[in-house]
């Protein structure tokens, strides 16, 4: 098993930034894809962004330009830095991770999740 903790959530103004981090343990040999989702109050989960292990990302077209994924291989990290916040970005941040490397993976198939750290941007 994998296990992820996220951190870095908090209370932000509009305009602020915050900065996530995902940290991977367990059996994490060979951990392919890894993105990060939000859920808002009464919304479904939605796709933030997504980094391949050789660093190929992809965004939420709302967050292009604001948001950037990283990872450190050697860390077994993943962050999410997150500048120019907007009230509707208010949500529950989770990181995902799994095991498919060769193409982007779709929500369903990432295999692992973590608790989820909460983001709130006041106006």
């Amino acid at each position: 098993q994998v296990q992820l903790l996220e951190s870095g959530g908090g209370l932000v103004q509009t305009g602020g930034s915050l900065r996530l981090s995902c940290a991977a343990s367990g059996s994490i040999r060979n951990l392919g894809n890894m993105a990060w989702y939000r859920q808002a109050p009464g919304k479904q989960r939605e796709f933030v962004a997504t980094i391949t292990v050789t660093g190929f990302s992809t965004y939420l077209e709302s967050v292009k330009g604001r948001f950037t994924i990283r990872r450190d291989n050697a860390k077994n990290t993943v962050d999410l830095q997150m500048n120019s916040l907007k009230p509707e970005d208010t949500a529950v941040y989770y990181c995902a991770a799994g095991m498919i490397y060769y193409r982007f993976t779709q929500e369903g198939e990432y295999d692992y999740w973590g608790q989820g750290t909460q983001v709130t941007v006041s106006s």
